[in-house]
């Protein structure tokens, strides 16, 4: 309990409050009023009813708080508008003075005391709306105090990083989030001018640790927390750039086929040119040699000569026919195509190639099977490409064995090639597919091609993949789909 001193001081601070203060009976009568600094009241009031005493009304003011105290037992605020005659005591907050359940007495202020209340269930509805839009925020946010403790890992970060929240802000640190040392060089560039101003690190390419241990590519931006130029915590924001970078590498895939597919439109042009300067003389040498030998009357070894003239004549004729169909390429034009045609067309050009003299071919074509829904000149590029790493793997000598089948009860076609070749490694086979990668010697390869010819494939709705032993070749399992002989569209889902 208070003594007799601390009741005299308080006493005094209270009469030398600048604010009225006034404390009323249950009935209204005022018990207790501090001094009237602005001498609004002209007599002594104590004994008297509130609202007559105050503001010479016959009965209780409108929106009066005390009578809400008395309802409510609860403190209670006028509204301001519609407050009693400004010119005097306003009587704008009021709160009981219990005894047990009863109240013996009311305290009314003439100061909106509550809105210090309003102003702290402000602030922590505040608080809560900015945590609540940094936890629904779709970047991952982390904050760290100054000894690298998390004290907030929002959901998004927890969807990147693998971890959940509580076992991120339980068990990790700021340190933990980074690869090596990488939370002090992060620290380091907030610190400098150079990356956004002190403090601050703007779109910063980094990348950060999973739970799984992989690393992931983000896009950071961070700022230092100051208080009074004192450093407590850090808050950065981790734009996962996983999607974007796949995005990108999509489109350089598709920025190099519009290359390639460029490149094999001038090549269908320079082709038909160098046709139509061969095409004449070729036709001569055949249809002369021809004549040659029908009207008149040579030596044996004469005949055979013109014979075989005649015959290579017509070879090279049909040779430039087959790689005029090859190459040329105006549009891409999809629609239904024989398979083992096409397969055929590019053993045809390639067969008599100096890299193929010394490799054995072997063909096991299914006769019966049904069209494939595509594009052939892409079809052709895919083969083309496929069995010409097959015979550089075997070095120009081995086996090439290509199959084309139908599963039973399937809607697809399956090509395979086979060659008799060293083999992929395994380390080295996931990543065929990708682009730029090659293993061969610099100047002999761009490690685009394998990488088209996946794009291809899965633009034509199919897959592709290999199959290697070390010192017994690779196998290429090309899967298509078969056309519907409705519409050729593939007969998929």
């Amino acid at each position: 309990m208070p003594n007799k001193t601390e009741n005299e001081y308080l006493l005094k601070a209270v009469k030398a409050f600048k604010r009225k203060i006034v404390i009323i009976s249950p009935d209204f009568k005022i018990i207790s009023i501090n001094t009237d600094p602005g001498r609004i009241l002209k007599h002594d009031v104590t004994g008297k009813l509130c609202y007559q005493a105050l503001y010479d009304r016959n009965s209780h003011c409108d929106n009066c708080p005390a009578l809400k105290v008395m309802e409510t037992k609860q403190p209670a605020m006028a509204d301001r508008i519609t407050a009693p005659n400004r010119g005097k005591v306003l009587c704008l907050y009021s709160y009981p003075i219990l005894s047990g359940d009863n109240v013996e007495a009311l305290v009314i202020f003439d100061f909106d005391f509550p809105s210090i209340e309003k102003l702290e269930e402000r602030l922590k509805r505040s608080n809560a709306f900015l945590r609540n839009l940094i936890l629904s925020s779709v970047d991952g946010v982390i904050a760290a105090d100054i000894k690298g403790k998390i004290i907030i890992f929002n959901d998004s970060a927890a969807e990147i990083s693998g971890y959940k929240v509580e076992e991120a802000l339980n068990n990790l640190t700021i340190r933990d989030v980074y690869p090596g040392d990488g939370a002090r060089e992060i620290m380091q560039k907030l610190r400098s001018d150079e990356y956004g101003g002190k403090g601050k690190l703007k779109s910063h390419i980094v990348d950060v640790v999973g739970k799984d241990g992989k690393l992931i590519p983000i896009s950071l931006n961070a700022s230092i927390v100051y208080e009074e130029d004192r450093e407590v915590a850090t808050i950065g924001f981790f734009h996962d750039m996983r999607e974007t970078l796949m995005m990108k590498k999509e489109l350089e895939k598709a920025q190099i086929q519009i290359l390639q597919s460029e490149k094999m439109a001038s090549l269908g042009k320079l082709a038909a040119g160098v046709a139509h300067q061969l095409n004449n003389p070729l036709s001569s040498i055949a249809i002369f040699s021809q004549l040659a030998l029908e009207e008149y009357k040579l030596e044996e070894g004469a005949r055979n000569d013109l014979s075989r003239i005649n015959k290579e004549a017509r070879r090279c004729r049909d040779t430039v026919k087959e790689l005029l169909e090859f190459a040329r390429q105006t549009r891409q034009e999809m629609r239904p195509h024989d398979i083992n045609s096409a397969i055929l067309r590019t053993l045809f050009l390639l067969e008599n190639q100096t890299l193929f003299h010394n490799i054995e071919i072997e063909k096991e074509l299914s006769p019966s099977l049904p069209e494939v829904y595509g594009d052939i000149q892409q079809l052709n590029h895919i083969f083309m490409n496929v069995i010409l790493n097959a015979a550089d793997a075997m070095e120009g000598k081995g086996t090439l064995s290509i199959k084309s089948y139908r599963p039973p009860q399937s809607d697809t076609i399956i090509i395979e090639i086979s060659d008799t070749g060293s083999g992929i490694p395994q380390n080295i086979l996931p990543h065929i597919f990708e682009p730029f990668f090659t293993t061969k010697e610099e100047g002999k390869g761009t490690g685009l091609g394998l990488s088209l010819v996946y794009s291809i494939i899965d633009n034509h709705k199919g897959r592709i993949y290999a199959k290697s032993s070390a010192g017994k070749g690779t196998t290429f399992f090309i899967e298509l789909p078969a056309a519907n002989p409705d519409n050729g569209d593939p007969a998929i889902e």
